[in-house]
């Protein structure tokens, strides 16, 4: 079981379960619960609500549980449930309600605990949305290319390969979550286009679709494995059209 649990906090039961649907979708092992609308189905923030959810995820053996929230009052029912349950293990991240509840939920995925999971929450403010980087942009490349060994980190090669999108969305939700994990698995720094390849959300920024050109870069002891791993997953299309 993977050890953070989530809780999205809304005023809308629809908004807070259509979340933890996207969420879940990136991270189908984490334990993802729905907190919102009143106990009799209208717009408002249900404390007895909140509590229980985290109270569930505790009593189901999650480490840490991190709540996200939309409006103000949720804010304030998730506040008032933290405070009431004094428990460390509980923690609120400050971020953008959907993107945030994403980064947390593949960073919780991906072997992330707590803090850490509240920080990729976090660090969704900054990094959803297009980056400025060399070869964002690129006109349409090549099949993927040899990859060269372009020098030594001191715990393996350092690898380039240029790859093209092949499936007509390209780099949106889906794909992006499967990047991010499977690069967190290996031993190595991965680079795509200039950003993080393990950060979903900074993979998504880059607006890659079909025929985009992809600029890889791997450094570490396992950086031809990863290197390889992506490779076939962009070769395939991410299963996609």
């Amino acid at each position: 079981m993977v050890e953070t649990a989530l809780v999205l906090v809304s005023h809308s039961g629809h908004l807070a379960r259509g979340c933890a649907q996207v969420a879940a979708q990136m991270a189908p092992d984490v334990t993802i619960l729905a907190a919102g609308g009143t106990s009799e189905g209208g717009i408002g923030t249900s404390y007895d609500l909140v509590e229980s959810s985290v109270r569930r995820a505790l009593a189901d053996g999650a480490g840490y549980v991190v709540l996200l929230t939309d409006l103000g009052s949720a804010l304030l029912t998730a506040e008032s449930v933290l405070e009431m349950l004094a428990d460390e293990r509980v923690l609120i991240a400050h971020a953008p309600f959907v993107e945030g509840a994403v980064a947390a939920a593949v960073s919780a995925q991906s072997g992330a605990v707590g803090a850490q999971v509240r920080a990729a929450a976090h660090d969704a403010i900054d990094t959803f949305g297009p980056p400025e980087v060399q070869g964002h942009g690129s006109a349409p490349g090549n099949a993927a290319d040899d990859g060269a060994a372009v020098g030594e980190d001191g715990t393996g090669m350092t690898i380039e390969r240029t790859l093209t999108v092949r499936n007509r969305l390209g780099l949106h939700a889906r794909p992006a979550a499967m990047l991010a994990r499977q690069v967190a698995e290996f031993d190595a720094r991965v680079s795509i286009n200039g950003v993080d390849a393990t950060s979903v959300l900074a993979l998504m920024g880059l607006g890659l679709t079909g025929g985009a050109r992809i600029d890889l870069v791997a450094s570490g002891a396992q950086a031809e494995q990863a290197v390889e791993t992506i490779t076939a997953d962009v070769e395939a299309g991410f299963g996609e059209e």
